[in-house]
């Protein structure tokens, strides 16, 4: 496999940390700046566990990371290209696209004659 090719596992280990309503609300936060958790608490609208808990994991998955502040702890994204450019792409609409089942075959055959 080449240094190019997606690793698809840890892709969708990612995408399964990222695909949960409070930790997309965390990092839409986050990608403002850094935050200390009892803001980010604030902010989500979530119980301290709660947060907690989805802070760990983002961590984990090395989305993010914290520095401790006295008794806080603050938070920052550590992959902030990734992270800005999901959040664009999420909060972008999409075009759907119908297309009719002639031209996808035609476009199926073509591919598969110049592939051999």
């Amino acid at each position: 496999m080449s240094s190019n090719t997606i690793n698809l596992e840890q892709s969708a280990e990612l995408l399964r940390a990222l695909a949960h309503p409070t930790r997309l609300a965390i990092l839409e936060e986050l990608a403002k700046g850094a935050k200390c958790v009892t803001d980010i608490r604030d902010l989500v609208d979530d119980a301290q566990a709660s947060v907690s808990k989805h802070l760990m994991l983002l961590r984990r998955m090395e989305i993010v990371a914290s520095h401790k502040d006295g008794k806080l702890r603050c938070y920052y994204i550590t992959k902030p290209t990734l992270v800005k450019a999901l959040l664009k792409i999420l909060t972008t609409e999409h075009k759907v696209i119908h297309r009719s089942p002639k031209s996808v075959r035609r476009e199926g055959l073509k591919r598969e004659t110049s592939t051999d």
